[in-house]
């Protein structure tokens, strides 16, 4: 039973689930400032800002687990399908500003890096393309 409470305690993030720190926030598109390299912010069109933990691996199939969760801040661990590894602490600034602390190991080097994240609009509407 007390193995059950234990597992209990981790939530694992998934689409019906949000961190209750990040309850406020709303999908749409962000600005992320910040990242190692960049030149200029990157923009990310997202369902749910929860997925900005795992910025360092966007765009890779992650599992989330939602480490710990009191607001403002929540605290994301993931490991990607094809290597890689992070966790992030997320803290609520506004409903439209997230400040993010990440680390782990991508491309079988360490990471380790704080970014800002704001939402900046709705996501725009995809062009008409030909079919």
């Amino acid at each position: 039973m007390a193995a059950a409470g234990a597992v209990g305690a981790v939530l694992v993030l998934g689409a019906a689930q949000r961190p209750v720190a990040l309850a406020p926030t709303s999908g749409g598109l962000w600005e992320v400032s910040g990242a190692p390299g960049a030149k200029s912010p990157a923009r990310l069109c997202l369902a749910d800002p929860a997925f900005l933990a795992q910025f360092e691996h966007r765009g890779r199939q992650c599992t989330r687990v939602v480490v710990s969760d009191s607001a403002p801040t929540t605290v994301i661990r993931y490991t990607c399908v094809a290597g890689g590894f992070g966790q992030s602490k997320m803290t609520l600034i506004t409903p439209r500003s997230i400040r993010i602390e990440t680390q782990g190991i991508s491309d079988d080097l360490p990471f380790n890096y704080v970014i800002q994240a704001r939402r900046v609009g709705d996501c725009p509407a995809l062009a008409a393309r030909p079919h």
